[in-house]
Order: structure tokens, then sequence, then C-alpha cells
């Protein structure tokens, strides 16, 4: 049976879940959120930054040494104001979730989606430590590729980024590495990658996971990544400039925005750190009804010491 009427508070519970599952870098680093209203574009906060302890041998003679579990924080522009916005007929909003979800409200996420994640990846510009890619004649060694040159980065690079990172103190948990489609397909072709044996996984290729963990890292691929941080000049080749980094090296933070006044369907909705603000209304300008959901967030590196980029193949 239809719903007699969809309400925003509907429509946000759905719109943040497919948020949640749809973004890729959002997932993947530290985020904050507090339900602090009265927030706009350009406001600074203060989020705070994961405890940092250091084990200690213990001494029975000593008994143990207890350490002063303080959170450090660290100043935060609420930098981005993400919306989308559609006009509906009575029709749709009398349409089964579901329905309603898979004509209107997946294709509006997945452009919230993919804005975060892009502003998420300008954060590469903040980093200045990089490993090249292995450019040698490889055939019969690693690839079936046509004529077994592959003069791009392979994922042995991951190791090299990785012991950057190791030197560097960082935690081996909680690594991750993000990749274009160019270098994910060429990575992917390596027989190792193929061989699920070889890399103690036996996980395909779901959604934007590449499978197991390589080389210390979760592999993961997006578009964005085919976006470069920086323009290229002009005539020079657009390259993939892939990422390896820990959980804590960048951090997402979601501020809810308030309900506007006199708004009779409005929700605000948030969960695991991501937060969305919905309203259903009518626009006496266009004179029809429209649905607008918004999210206002802030994105910053928190320690560039923890990412590493990776030069990878020239993009189409």
């Amino acid at each position: 049976m239809a719903n007699t009427f969809l309400t925003a508070q509907v429509i946000a519970r759905q719109a943040l879940a497919n948020l949640y599952e749809t973004t890729v870098m959002a997932s993947l680093i530290h985020r904050d959120y507090e339900p602090e209203f009265a927030r706009k574009q350009g406001d600074a906060i203060t989020i705070r930054k994961p405890a940092v302890f250091e084990a200690h041998e213990y001494n029975r003679a000593t008994g143990i040494i207890v350490q002063e579990a303080t959170e450090t924080s660290v100043n935060m522009t609420l930098n981005h104001f993400a919306d989308v916005s559609f006009a509906v007929t009575s029709e749709d909003m009398t349409l089964e979730i579901e329905d309603f979800d898979e004509q209107l409200l997946t294709p509006a996420m997945e452009a919230i989606s993919q804005k975060i994640d892009n502003d998420l990846l300008l954060l590469r510009n903040d980093i200045v430590q990089e490993v090249g890619g292995v450019a040698e004649n490889v055939a019969g060694e690693d690839y079936n590729y046509p004529g077994g040159l592959y003069p791009y980065s392979d994922s042995r690079v991951l190791v090299e980024a990785g012991a950057l990172l190791s030197r560097k103190n960082v935690p081996l948990s909680q690594r991750s590495v993000v990749v274009g489609p160019t270098t994910q397909a060429r990575w992917t072709a390596e027989k190792t990658w193929r061989q699920a044996d070889k890399r103690g996984s036996t996980e395909g290729l779901l959604e934007a996971s590449m499978g197991g963990r390589v080389s210390g890292f979760d592999p993961y691929m997006t578009q964005n990544v085919g976006q470069p941080a920086t323009t290229p000049a002009p005539g020079q080749p657009t390259t993939e400039v892939n990422l390896a980094f820990h959980r804590t090296a960048f951090a997402l933070a979601f501020r809810p925005l308030e309900l506007p006044k006199g708004a009779q369907n409005a929700a605000i909705m948030n969960y695991k750190g991501f937060a969305l603000r919905v309203i259903y209304g009518y626009d006496q300008d266009k004179k029809q009804d429209v649905v607008s959901i918004d999210t206002l967030y802030g994105a910053k590196t928190l320690d560039a010491n923890r990412a590493v980029l990776i030069k990878g193949a020239d993009a189409a």
C-alpha cells in the first residue's frame, strides 16, 4: 500500500542511509559531529582529535604508568554547504519510499556524495610526501598486459608508501589507499591481485572496494581521484594522484543546520558522524513543491605526515 504522504523525516532517514553507503573518502577518515545549531557556512569550530597513547613496559615494582587521556583539538572552518533541491509532484509524494528513493533520492544523494568526496580529495594539496611508480619491462613477471610493457605505477609502490608511513610512526591499522579508475584497472590486471590466495583474501571487487587488504592497506577506487588536486599546465597530461593514508590524516566534521521558521515539514537526521537536513515545502516563486536536501560540513588535514601521494597513470 502506498504512503499517503512522504514526510521530511522519512525522506531524511533514507537520504542519510544513501549518503552513508555511497561515500568513499568520507567513510575512511576521522569524522566529527556535534548537535550544535545556529551554524552557517564559514563558521569556525573546534573538533577533537583522537587521543594518542604510548605503550610502556610493565614493571611490577613501580606499577602502572597512568597517562592523561587528553584529547587534543584543532580549529576547522565549516567551508562547504552542499545542496540538492528538486521539484516534486503530488504523485511523487504518494510513492512508496522505495520507489521515491530509486527515482529521485538516490540520484540526489549520489550528487552530494560525489561533492563530499571531491572536497576531501582536494586535501591532497596539503600532502608533500610522495612515492613514484615502477617503470620497467615486466613481461611474464607480474602482468598479463599486451606487449609486456607497463610504464606506469604498479601496486608494488604500496610497499614503499607503507614504509614511508611506518617511518613516521603511523599506526599499521586503519590504513587505506584510494585510487582512480585507470590505476585500479592496471593494478587489478596484475596476477597477484587476481590470485586471491596470494593476497590472503577471497573477497571480490565489490563497489568501491578493490578486494581484501594488500600491502597493509585497504584498497578502494573512486572516479573522483581522476580529477587532479591541482590543474595541470596546458599541454601536460592529467595524472591520477592516488592517496595512501591513515584514518586520522584527515577529518570531516558535520554540523546541523537550523530548521527554518515556519517550516511545516522539515527534519534533521544524523548517523555515525553524518548529518543532513531535509525541507519539503512550497516555492511561491516557481509555484511548485520542492524537496531540499542540504548539509553543512568542514574538511581539514589533521596530520600531513599520515598521508602520502602515489603518482599513478595518466588519466584518460
